[in-house]
């Protein structure tokens, strides 16, 4: 089939190299305008486009995809079905009926659940035990449209978005390429969304990061692992932001054999935020139900590293608060 592929980040690359070793003809793609990234500011072209550019793909970047010059370009491209991924834009009803097959979607959540920009955050977050992909009919409306095909994909005890991002990355690539030749044949048959089932995954935000230790720790642990990479748990050491990339969960029973590794337990350390315990490679803080056992972390300013290794260089005592 002749395709024109519109996506951006890293989760788009998979299925596009995947429709092009399969065969297919990508006559376009679509993607994102280069921008500024980084501490200098550099700017840098989106993963898609750098995988379109390797295989000699034409690219085209609109500031605004609903424009109408931006729909006039678009077009021009010889295409019979439009493939988006985390493309970053809404489409006007006018591209959604512009190829002969209309535009499908390779979603990363088992639709009508999590339908939005971060599901796969969010399932973390949540303490989904599973998600997975779908291929979906675009229409008009965010991730409303009748669903193709889904796979599958489990969520395991200590998944990151980091992890599962690439679990479902290649979920997409598998399922895209079998769900082509279907739509060609007219061998799918559309499944209308149930929209009482449905439920939204928001944009992140960084703001979001920031840990209420008033919440238990089993729901600050699933934080820790759906923000890692991005935008990350964090909490303050010191007037100082401390991201929390390694984390467990302890309950009160279980402290009592950790005593023997750290400092004392003092009954008086209860107040969520504070450190309660403090071991060789680890520390424990205190939260609204249980104690989240802190075993890697990043000082603002500083590299990613170990509990061990922070306590070679800075104090963390029971009693500590981190806010």
């Amino acid at each position: 089939m002749r395709i024109v592929y519109m996506g951006t980040p890293d989760f788009a690359v998979g299925p596009l190299e995947a429709m092009i070793k399969a065969g297919h003809q990508v006559s376009a793609v679509v993607t994102q305008p280069d921008k500024q990234r980084g501490r200098g500011r550099e700017v840098k072209m989106s993963p898609v486009k750098e995988c379109a550019l390797k295989y000699g793909i034409s690219v085209f970047q609109p500031v605004k995809i609903r424009e109408e010059d931006s729909i006039r370009q678009l077009s021009l491209y010889p295409a019979d079905i439009f493939v988006v991924a985390a493309f970053g834009q809404l489409l006007p009803e006018k591209i959604l009926h512009m190829p002969r097959f209309g535009c499908i979607n390779i979603h990363a959540s088992l639709l009508p659940a999590y339908r939005g920009a971060a599901p796969i955050s969010w399932v973390i977050i949540n303490g989904e035990t599973h998600t997975g992909v779908t291929i979906m009919q675009m229409a008009k409306g965010l991730d409303t449209g009748d669903m193709l095909l889904k796979e599958k994909v489990l969520i395991e005890e200590k998944e990151t978005e980091e992890t599962l991002h690439d679990k479902l990355m290649e979920a997409g690539a598998r399922l895209i390429v079998e769900a082509l030749p279907k739509i060609e044949r007219g061998e799918l048959t559309p499944e209308k969304q149930d929209d009482a089932l449905s439920s939204y995954a928001s944009k992140l935000d960084k703001s979001m990061g920031l840990i209420n230790w008033e919440k238990d720790a089993a729901a600050l642990e699933r934080l820790v692992r759906g923000l890692n990479p991005w935008p990350s748990a964090y909490t303050h050491y010191k007037g100082k932001t401390l991201k929390i990339w390694e984390a467990d969960v302890i309950k009160e029973n279980e402290r009592v054999s950790g005593q023997e590794e750290g400092t004392p337990l003092q009954k008086e350390f209860s107040e969520p935020g504070q450190v309660a315990l403090v071991g060789k490679d680890f520390f424990d803080v205190v939260t609204g139900d249980g104690f989240l056992r802190i075993y890697a972390l990043q000082l603002e300013g500083k590299r990613r590293m170990t509990v061990k290794e922070f306590l070679l260089g800075y104090e963390v005592d029971p009693g500590l608060k981190l806010a």
